[in-house]
């Protein structure tokens, strides 16, 4: 699922800045600037993997592993073809799926524990942000009505993705988004400009009885919408106009609208109803927009596919940035509940992306559908510790150090 934007897409719009850094520097080629003594600029963080013991992994013996089993073993069926989960996977196939002790003997078996730490000149972080997201449900309909005035689109035929590969292979995997004006790409439209896209006309899949609701929706990556005959669609991630994400949360607490403390769904949601007349102005602060596909709702009981292609399981699935944990990969998760300090404890399975996640240790936790998940996704802004677990005798992902 992608929030920012899940499944999603981190492409941002910068192929102007990539272009202006290749024209500055044809130029800069020519002449002979004046030397300047810049100040040192602080290294980058850097992500390292630390290999660990299963006792140190807290709350490993005591977690019902049986509950992540399943989205383990669809993991499974789309990594089986990979050298390094050749063996584990095949293993899996004869593991007693009800039982805790077999399925931890297993992992203990056949991965190691590599704690994630991010690392800043002499600073070592041992803890990252884990939030929380969820599969909303809205009402919708097919057309525009007083009740149902927010749209939600497919992909504009306008949008231009440009992979820049080939002409730079250190751009491996990365894409940009912009559009044609003339024979120039420029980047595309943010969320304000985009209602003056003539060609946005036509691609709406459903209009929806709050603003508020869409942009959410847009967050999580993919949520349901329920139409007035009862019938129930499923708007899955397709694409994302290549804006940058930024959090309304944050900027209401810019704005000195809101406390860090209130900058939660619920006080964000609250504050809205009291200033309506600030509406549009909070949601255009987030330039980003995401496109959505229609897919049928099929088993109600399963949530939306992820990232990897599989559908997520509430409370087992977690997005993540794939460049430090890649897709399908167990992790256990070591934060604390929504708002509060007891612990959260478990076996997660990365099965999904983020434009928000970025970096590691982070993750964004799956909590499902529904008020409730809603509710925990909407307070979790916890700080936790995650654990690669990875397949033994194999070379880590390549962004860790050598072992």
């Amino acid at each position: 699922m992608t929030n920012p934007n899940h499944s999603a897409a981190k492409a941002r719009g910068a192929v102007v800045v990539s272009l202006a850094l290749i024209s500055a520097a044809a130029l800069w080629g020519c002449v002979s600037p004046p030397r300047r003594v810049l100040p040192a600029k602080p290294a980058a963080p850097i992500s390292h993997y630390e290999r660990g013991r299963w006792s140190q992994l807290p709350g490993w013996g005591a977690d019902s592993v049986q509950e992540a089993w399943p989205a383990f073993v669809e993991s499974c069926r789309a990594l089986r073809f990979r050298s390094e989960w050749t063996v584990p996977c095949t293993a899996a196939q004869s593991v007693e799926s009800g039982s805790p002790v077999s399925i931890r003997s297993y992992f203990e078996q056949y991965f190691e524990p590599y704690k994630i730490v991010r690392i800043s000149g002499s600073t070592r972080e041992e803890t990252g942000l884990i939030t929380g997201y969820f599969e909303p449900l809205l009402m919708g309909a097919r057309s525009a009505s007083a009740q149902f005035i927010a749209p939600l689109y497919a992909p504009p035929p306008d949008l231009l993705i440009v992979d820049l590969v080939s002409l730079y292979p250190e751009l491996k995997g990365k894409r940009v988004r912009g559009r044609l004006v003339g024979n120039k790409v420029v980047p595309y439209y943010t969320r304000a400009e985009l209602p003056t896209d003539p060609t946005i006309r036509g691609n709406e899949i459903v209009w929806v009885n709050s603003a508020l609701d869409a942009l959410l929706l847009e967050v999580q990556g993919s949520g349901r919408v329920q139409l007035p005959d009862g019938e129930i669609i499923r708007l899955q991630y397709a694409d994302q106009n290549g804006q940058p994400y930024h959090s309304i949360g944050r900027y209401l607490v810019t704005q000195g609208a809101l406390t860090l403390q209130q900058a939660t769904l619920p006080g964000i949601r609250a504050w809205l109803v009291a200033h309506p007349e600030r509406l549009q102005e909070v949601l255009n602060a987030n330039p980003s927009v995401v496109f959505f596909s229609e897919a049928p709702l099929g088993d109600p009981n399963l949530g939306p596919k992820g990232a990897q292609g599989i559908a997520l399981t509430a409370g087992r699935s977690i997005a993540v940035d794939p460049e430090f944990m890649p897709l399908g990969t167990p992790v256990f998760l070591a934060t604390t509940q929504p708002a509060s300090d007891l612990p959260l404890q478990r076996l997660v399975i990365a099965q999904d992306t983020g434009g928000a996640i970025s970096g590691a240790p982070r993750a964004d936790f799956f909590w499902g559908g529904g008020p409730q998940a809603a509710e925990l996704a909407g307070k979790m802004r916890q700080q936790g510790s995650l654990w690669l677990l990875w397949p033994r005798n194999t070379p880590l992902p390549t962004s860790g150090p050598p072992r």
